[in-house]
């Protein structure tokens, strides 16, 4: 499992979405369950972290196209 960090935002969400995908299953190890959540929360909050970042620096750049200097 990489570290968070290095993953893109991709590989971030599609192990975010097989996360859950074995939460929502009948087969889910209640011993993993508090890791997996945990892994959960944390590229959940990657990913909010990089939308965010992504959304300041876009609106960066329109606001440029506004206010040429």
């Amino acid at each position: 499992m990489k570290p968070i960090e290095e993953l893109t935002y991709t590989e971030a969400v599609a192990e975010l979405e097989a996360i859950v995908a074995k939460l929502r299953g009948d087969n889910c190890d209640v011993d993993a369950l508090t890791a997996m959540t945990r892994r959960a929360a944390e590229l959940l909050a990657a990913c909010r972290a990089r939308l965010t970042a992504t959304d300041t620096e876009l609106q960066t750049i329109l606001q440029s196209f506004e206010n040429p200097s």
